[in-house]
């Protein structure tokens, strides 16, 4: 009896196994009973700065401790390599940055790789913020520069130059959070594809989330597919990340909070799939299973067919995490 799963499953094993393109590890297993009941239901704005806490708290110990169990998640759900984003601000300092180069050194002799990115979320414009995201890469912490620009809000522009800029310079790859608020009045794909261009950092920045793409009128997104094809977008989709959003009253197309990924690839964008937070007071019950993250995406989008999926699964994640060679918005075998 054919069985499409299996052969899914099969297909992505042979193929390396699942690549987690976009996690947190570093806040992972911190949800508790106290800030479930206190948090888990704020804003994703509120919480951002409720993390000051534990950020302030947390030892180097507790970092590693955290990244490693995540580590083993991975592992035991048939991930062979992730990138993850690491608080680097005022709050922490360099603890977390700390902990992830120790945990990635621990997680290579066991044969995982662990690719580290920036996390921004006290933005990168103000001078004590900056200073600290350039010595991050001047100290060889950073295998990527992450952005937020909504953490510099006002100033979104100016946050994507900085970083795109730093990237530049230090030969590094961009990863950006867009797009994750499932609404029409964010356009910061657009923004994002600009500014790579204009910073010559074509086939070297990739966009995280752009949810919000789905709910622009189809002229508006295929504009924006173009501009990110000429900019060598590529887009990561974090399938479960704000399906558990509260519901909006606003006027759009019809559309779920998943990227539209199935319009993305009809253009020759290449996409990979992350799982974003596991378990903490983003996601509580989020475990990080990329099985059921390629799950959700398939069914939300009917996107079926086996070949394209292992791609987003594997090489696609591959490519966008630096393991292989990005021109022109395309992998290279």
């Amino acid at each position: 009896m054919f069985d499409p799963n299996k052969v899914l499953i099969d297909k992505i094993k042979g193929n390396g196994g699942f690549i987690n393109a976009h996690a947190h590890f570093d806040r992972a297993f911190t949800v508790t009973e106290d800030n479930m009941d206190k948090v888990v239901n704020y804003h994703l704005f509120d919480k951002w700065k409720f993390v000051d806490n534990f950020k302030r708290e947390a030892s180097t110990e507790v970092y590693i401790q955290n990244i490693l169990s995540a580590v083993q998640t991975q592992r035991d759900f048939g991930v062979s390599a992730a990138m993850t984003f690491i608080d680097v601000d005022s709050v922490c300092g360099f603890k977390a940055l700390e902990a992830a180069r120790e945990a990635k050194s621990i997680a290579l002799e066991s044969g995982f790789t662990l690719k580290i990115c920036s996390q921004a979320l006290k933005g990168v414009i103000s001078p004590k913020e900056n200073a600290l995201l350039r010595r991050a890469l001047e100290k060889g912490f950073l295998d990527a520069i992450g952005g937020l620009p909504r953490a510099d809000a006002g100033y979104q522009r100016d946050h994507l130059d900085e970083i795109i800029s730093l990237g530049r310079d230090y030969g590094k790859r961009v990863h950006v959070h867009v797009d994750q608020l499932n609404n029409s009045l964010e356009r910061e794909t657009e923004l994002l594809a600009r500014r790579t261009m204009h910073w010559g950092m074509e086939g070297k920045v990739t966009a995280v989330h752009g949810i919000s793409i789905a709910c622009h009128p189809k002229k508006y997104r295929q504009e924006v597919y173009k501009m990110s094809k000429d900019a060598g977008l590529s887009f990561i989709s974090c399938p479960t990340a704000w399906i558990d959003s509260r519901r909006s009253e606003a006027l759009s197309p019809t559309h779920n909070a998943i990227t539209p990924v199935e319009e993305m690839l009809e253009q020759g964008l290449v996409v990979a799939i992350g799982s974003d937070n596991i378990h903490d007071v983003y996601k509580p019950y989020s475990t990080g299973d990329m099985n059921l993250e390629l799950k959700f995406l398939l069914e939300a989008l009917h996107l079926y067919d086996i070949d394209t999926l292992v791609d987003i699964s594997t090489k696609n994640g591959r490519l966008v995490i630096g393991m292989e060679k990005y021109k022109n918005g395309e992998a290279k075998s």
